[in-house]
């Protein structure tokens, strides 16, 4: 297996060595905004494919970049997927139309929320658009209280005449969420017998988000009888395809399952792809002993950037759309900063970039579809890309075209190279002040951290980026365009579960223990092939109202302690602490691709060219990527060029390609 890639008849395909005709093809299939990223292992060597996303449908993108490797393949075809279905129809709001059976009196807790807003001095903002209208919403006369025992009981013809109420709705898809049904489902389950009459999918609150809060819980349980159909269809499309032989699923939380699961509960998919990614870059770094890097993937539309002190930094909520979605995932935070975001000049003279997208139709001005400027259109104008191999020469841009797009902006005093300039010092402020709010917000110091740059996009922005943020390392992985699908193929199997637990430690240590073997054991009576398990709990001080999870054990108090005091700087060891959830993660099966090391190589040729950067032009060394070997050393400012993506390395740094691949560039 190898990751270097010489150049090919097809320069959108790295082309190693002839693919074996027996071994089972492994493909990590990651489905962006403007391209499908596709890298495939069989058990000895890699390939890397890029074809055009097709938004419409999701699934033609990944069958044709599955079929050009499968068609060279005898062999069996296994994927390992993370797709943007389950985001795209709640950004889109392109789900099922969707009935909501809940507590009589609290049918508007999903319309009411919480008080926070958006954007708190935006007098014109308005709230997005929620998933279920007035109409669609039907109040049950029932009650549980917290400790599970039934106040009003819920009747069997209750049941029914709710069912009959939902029939009524032309509802395609039902939600039910009843006050306190984590602590008790029964009332739940009995409306999920009559609702099961009428032939749609069910979510039930009980199973989709077993806890407390109950906006989010509502949020949630909707949002995933809100996606069932849409989500269940594309699995199985996916999974009904000659080409393929098995289908995996990486989830929101960097974890692997099957596409069966998922269209059971596609809301643990709703992030799935830049989990990969963390997930991916993590594994890299921790192989070349780098434990704390914050990586940064910028494609085509965003830039997702997540904080990784010593292992990847996990979620219990995350937000998309407007909704909030009470399901483990990867902690990251995402802003409209990709090089399709789109530059403009508001109403008051002021330049902004995203989030706005031209995407990948009609795509940056460079491509000759539209005319309005983008990040890429100015990279390209700045001489930062190469148009012969963009896209390893594929892609054909105009430098004109970029130019003629970014000259567009009226910017006063400004010609057009300044103009360029002064779009990437935006989109570089932007990102900038994410990696700090992020840091601050862990109580971590990013100069300790190392940068992790991938995604097509990134390698041209990292090392400012550091610079600006004061970090002294950048890392640009093999393959950076395509890390998020290696990412998916380097993904272990597991799977989380959680359930609602108010207990005061260390007195009532019995509870939290017995809530913890409860948990694991219905967990495992689901699960095939669990390796092993691993306890954690949300824990807090007696009357807050955030919590913390932290891994359980008879020191967990201790432990708390610690991790309030680094994320808040402070901590009250004489308080009572108290969890109020418990969680299992099952591990099953570990993902077997390793990364193989590269050969040293000779002295690659390097060529000039003027590129400019900071307001002047400078002399840049132009590399190969492909003919650099382990050891290589060079220095800024230098412009490595390989067939999907663009590393620009500034004068400050100087770089060194580790036994991997990887460049390893570090403050002078």
């Amino acid at each position: 297996m190898s990751f270097q890639a010489p150049k090919t008849e097809n320069p959108e395909t790295s082309v190693i060595t002839p693919l074996a005709m027996s071994a089972t093809l492994k493909i990590g299939v990651d489905v962006g905004g403007t391209f499908t990223d596709l890298i495939l292992f069989d058990g000895n060597e890699a390939q890397i494919h890029k074809v055009p996303s097709t938004p419409r449908s999701q699934v033609l993108a990944v069958i044709a970049g599955v079929e050009h490797f499968s068609k060279k393949h005898r062999g069996p075809v296994e994927i390992i997927h993370g797709t943007t279905v389950a985001t795209n129809a709640l950004l889109e709001r392109k789900g099922a139309k969707t009935v909501l059976i809940t507590t009589r009196g609290f049918e508007d807790v999903i319309e009411i929320g919480r008080q926070n807003r958006e954007k708190l001095y935006d007098l014109f903002w308005e709230k997005s658009e929620g998933l279920v209208q007035r109409k669609m919403r039907i109040g049950a006369k029932e009650r549980i209280d917290s400790d599970g025992a039934v106040l009003v009981a819920l009747s069997e013809k209750e049941a029914k005449k709710l069912a009959a109420a939902a029939r009524k709705t032309g509802a395609k898809a039902a939600a039910v969420c009843f006050l306190h049904s984590y602590a008790n489902p029964a009332h739940e389950e009995m409306v999920e017998k009559q609702l099961k009459k009428l032939g749609v999918p069910v979510s039930l609150s009980s199973k989709v988000s077993p806890e407390f809060r109950e906006f989010e819980r509502t949020s949630t349980t909707v949002s995933n009888a809100y996606l069932i159909p849409k989500v269940a269809n594309y699995m199985k499309a996916l999974s009904s395809s000659d080409s393929v032989s098995k289908v995996s699923i990486v989830q929101s939380s960097g974890g692997v399952t099957s596409p069966e699961k998922v269209a059971d509960e596609p809301v643990r998919i709703a992030t799935s792809g830049p989990a990969a990614g963390v997930v991916g870059a993590f594994k890299i770094s921790e192989l070349m002993g780098e434990k704390k890097i914050i990586t940064l993937d910028m494609g085509g539309t965003s830039t997702d950037v997540s904080l990784c002190d010593g292992a990847v930094a996990f979620a219990s909520q995350n937000n998309v759309g407007g909704i909030p979605l009470r399901a483990p995932c990867v902690d990251i935070s995402t802003i409209g900063a990709g090089g399709g975001s789109i530059a403009r000049v508001d109403s008051g003279g002021i330049l902004k970039t995203g989030p706005q997208s031209a995407g990948a139709e009609p795509g940056p001005a460079c491509y000759g579809k539209g005319k309005l400027p983008t990040i890429t259109d100015a990279n390209l104008a700045l001489g930062r890309i190469e148009p012969a191999r963009f896209l390893g020469g594929r892609k054909k841009v105009s430098a004109k075209k970029a130019r003629d797009a970014i000259e567009t902006l009226k910017m006063e005093s400004k010609n057009t190279l300044q103009k360029a300039e002064s779009v990437i010092k935006v989109v570089n402020s932007s990102m900038e002040r994410l990696i700090r709010v992020i840091a601050a917000d862990r109580g971590v110091d990013p100069r300790e951290f190392a940068l992790f740059g991938f995604g097509g996009a990134a390698g041209i922005h990292c090392c400012e980026l550091a610079v600006a943020v004061g970090m002294k390392k950048v890392v640009f992985p093999v393959h950076p365009a395509a890390l998020s699908a290696l990412g998916m193929l380097l993904s272990d199997v597991f799977k989380d579960y959680v359930k609602s637990c108010f207990a005061v430690a260390p007195a009532q240590m019995n509870i939290i223990s017995n809530g913890l073997a409860k948990l694991e054991e219905s967990a495992r009576a689901e699960e095939k092939d669990v390796r092993n398990a691993e306890r954690f709990v949300d824990a807090r001080y007696e009357g807050q109202s955030h919590e913390i999870t932290v891994p359980f054990s008879r020191r967990f108090v201790s432990d708390f302690h610690r991790a309030h005091f680094k994320r808040f700087g402070y901590e009250m060891r004489g308080k009572p602490v108290e969890t109020t959830a418990v969680r299992v993660r099952l591990h099953g099966e570990k993902s077997g691709v390793r990364l193989p090391e590269i050969p040293r190589g000779k002295k690659p040729i390097a060529r000039e060219k003027q590129i400019w950067l900071g307001d002047t032009p400078k002399k840049f060394k132009l590399y190969n990527r492909a003919e650099m070997g382990a050891g290589f050393k060079f220095k800024g400012p230098a412009l490595v060029l390989e067939d999907n993506s663009v590393v620009m390395i500034t004068p400050e740094f100087i770089c060194e390609i580790d036994k991997w691949g990887n460049i390893i560039a570090v403050v002078k």
